[in-house]
């Protein structure tokens, strides 16, 4: 299952917000910005954007979070989120061998559903395997025919088999990243995937990033979860029909974390 780590952010988050919004409404120099912002102005200087629907100042601070145990196809969830820096790890360059997956709960809790799945994974690891072995030997034959030494030849063959041999790996294929998102960006995350129509694996993550993010900076994130929490659910006709549950289960998570 998705484990989710807060690695680094900025330091101070509310007041160099708060500090970077006063300069909209200010004379004052870079130098004075700060003074006189304790915890409880820069609390209120928050809430004032948040009302105002002045978001911009909330990109200078910024959050980073380690992500394991996720699977390709969440990758190609969260990357769909733009405005965010991503390092993800490689199957270009790091060989799968023997790779992990990730299984659906709903897969997990029916037993015949799991065989079939744990079948599949265990083809696709052997097709991956006898492919890479296939295409290395290749490889390896043409650039010790280039004149390459072994060594070289071998490193440089492995390389270039595995570049092909992932394309018979499963979206189930677990993989780990460090992603970095400002806070204006992490909001509108928290809109579409804390709602109970996004997929289960990315909202578990978001679930968890959000009670990371207002474990240290709880003034930027008082109204951050699903859309519901704050104010109306936008999704018409494909509502959960779960708003009061939603504001008490998001509550929990904040005050929780």
């Amino acid at each position: 299952m998705p484990k989710v780590t807060l690695i680094a952010y900025t330091p101070d988050p509310a007041k160099t917000v708060a500090a970077a919004a006063k300069l909209c409404y200010s004379s004052a120099g870079i130098d004075e910005l700060r003074d006189g912002l304790d915890n409880e102005k820069a609390a209120s200087f928050v809430e004032m954007l948040s009302d105002l629907g002045h978001e911009s100042p909330t990109e200078h601070a910024s959050f980073t979070f380690g992500i394991e145990g996720v699977s390709r196809s969440f990758l190609a969830q969260i990357t769909r989120h733009r405005i965010a820096s991503y390092s993800v790890k490689s199957q270009r360059y790091v060989s799968e061998g023997c790779f992990e997956y990730v299984t659906p709960p709903e897969v997990e809790q029916d037993e015949d559903a799991l065989k079939i799945y744990e079948e599949s994974m265990k083809a696709a690891q052997d097709a991956y395997d006898k492919i890479t072995e296939i295409l290395t030997l290749k490889h390896k034959a043409a650039f010790l025919a280039e004149g390459k030494d072994e060594k070289a030849a071998s490193r440089m063959a492995q390389k270039k088999s595995i570049e092909d041999a992932r394309f018979v790996l499963p979206n189930a294929c677990e993989t780990k990243m460090v992603v970095t998102m400002n806070t204006r960006s992490l909001l509108n995350f928290f809109r579409h995937r804390c709602c109970t129509r996004a997929q289960w694996e990315i909202r578990d993550v978001a679930d968890q990033m959000l009670r990371l993010v207002n474990g240290v900076a709880p003034e930027l994130f008082k109204k951050a979860g699903p859309p519901c929490v704050a104010g109306p659910c936008p999704e018409g006709k494909m509502s959960c029909g779960r708003a009061r549950e939603m504001k008490v289960i998001y509550e929990e998570l904040k005050n929780n974390g």
